[in-house]
């Protein structure tokens, strides 16, 4: 099965594409060059198959979180690989409502270790969740380039799985209807890492298109 680094899409045709969004609910659209995700009191994402694997592999976008909007609770985007049990996930949560960005290793919806931070739209406008020899790293960077770890700990026993599939979901429980957006979908930028392809050996090494950065 392939790993995650090899789903790309940099959104400009403004046409979703069926066949790497499978999955997809809600009125999700391509709009402006990017996936736009609606932020309302239903469940929208774009959504791969289920037909990945994390080990040795990456997911990483730009994201645009949305408004506030009067949201009481939460007005969220996140970037989640998901597996086949509910609530059994990876990655980020945003929530523009308490002004924090969550670093995630869920079971049953829930991470008792999960790494919270102060949300910055520039600081965290790239988010990567990347597994590599057993250890799962949640990265962020201003620029798609320079990444900086905000967490890291012993992968868990799903990052093998092959039928893995990663959401870039919206949700707020009241409050203005708005959409969260989500850019370049492991596009490599100057600096980072590039994409890798999984030959029947296994998952080739990323191959570095920079010096060497912080959290790569």
């Amino acid at each position: 099965m392939p790993g995650f680094a090899t789903l790309t899409d940099n959104f400009d045709d403004n046409s979703r594409d069926l066949v790497k969004w499978s999955g997809s609910y809600g009125d999700v659209v391509e709009s402006g060059g990017r996936a736009r995700v609606p932020c309302t009191t239903a469940f929208s994402a774009y959504q791969s198959a289920s037909a990945y694997t994390l080990d040795e592999s990456q997911v990483g976008c730009q994201v645009f979180a949305p408004a506030m909007g009067g949201a009481t609770v939460e007005a969220l985007a996140e970037v989640l690989v998901i597996t086949s049990v509910g609530g059994t996930d990876g990655g980020f949560s945003i929530n523009t409502v308490t002004g924090q960005i969550s670093c995630v290793s869920r079971t049953g919806y829930f991470d008792g270790s999960a790494v919270v931070l102060a949300y910055s739209a520039t600081t965290h406008a790239w988010l990567r969740l990347r597994e590599s020899a057993g250890v799962l790293h949640w990265d962020t960077s201003p620029d798609g380039a320079a990444w900086t770890t905000r967490r890291s700990s012993v992968s868990p026993a799903w990052v093998n799985h092959v039928n893995l599939s990663v959401v870039m979901a919206g949700h707020r429980n009241n409050g203005t209807a708005d959409f969260a957006e989500f850019d370049n979908f492991n596009i490599a930028r100057a600096g980072g890492l590039s994409v890798s392809v999984r030959s029947a050996a296994g998952l080739s090494p990323y191959a570095r298109t920079g010096p060497t950065l912080s959290g790569g």
